[in-house]
């Protein structure tokens, strides 16, 4: 074989061995993209439980005791404020969306904090053993929650670090794939909360 030959073939054995190789990173980027959208899903199925939960929990409130309507009401607004605003597996990318949806649904929580806070100042409530069970289902949400942001921080991990990774940086600036957002703690969320009645 001529020099040229042996030259020309490992021009094209390499460029074939870099081809084939972007193509497989490639779909492992789809791979982990489609699971960070997964985990999304679950963490959004999540929080519709429990924005579904609320309305029983306000109309057994509501039916079993005399209660602050303020409180109420804060916790209806709060429910309509973060069922108001979604966010599509295509806006993961974007850390500001993020921060307002989950800004909105840790005000839900909130809300719902001081409903089972001073709920506690009524025994008849506490009573009734509707209000035990949706706040057990409650509680058993919440603990759903926060294991679906741990699953789609992992998933967020996962992808990101693929498209950091030579040679997937590469493939992922030459594709489009962008870093996702992960779930980060509010501001001031290690200094536990002061609950007064």
């Amino acid at each position: 074989m001529k020099t040229g030959t042996i030259v020309l073939l490992a021009i094209v054995l390499g460029v074939g061995l870099f081809a084939f190789s972007s193509v497989g990173t490639y779909n492992g980027f789809v791979t982990h993209e489609e699971a960070v959208s997964q985990a999304w899903a679950n963490v959004e199925t999540q929080y519709q439980r429990r924005s579904d939960l609320i309305p029983n929990l306000v109309s057994t409130v509501r039916g079993a005791a005399e209660f602050e309507s303020e409180t109420l009401e804060a916790v209806t607004n709060a429910r309509a404020r973060a069922t108001s605003i979604s966010i599509s597996a295509a806006d993961l990318g974007d850390p500001a969306k993020l921060e307002q949806y989950m800004a909105a649904q840790q005000g839900l929580g909130g809300a719902l904090g001081k409903l089972l806070a001073i709920s506690e100042n009524y025994p008849e409530l506490r009573a009734t053993e509707s209000f035990r069970d949706l706040q057990v289902q409650l509680e058993g949400t919440e603990n759903r929650i926060n294991q679906a942001r741990r699953d789609y921080n992992g998933s967020v991990a996962a992808y990101n670090t693929s498209i950091r990774r030579f040679p997937g940086s590469l493939v992922a600036s030459m594709t489009g794939f962008d870093s996702k957002a992960p779930f980060e703690a509010q501001a001031g969320a290690e200094t536990a909360p002061v609950v007064e009645f």
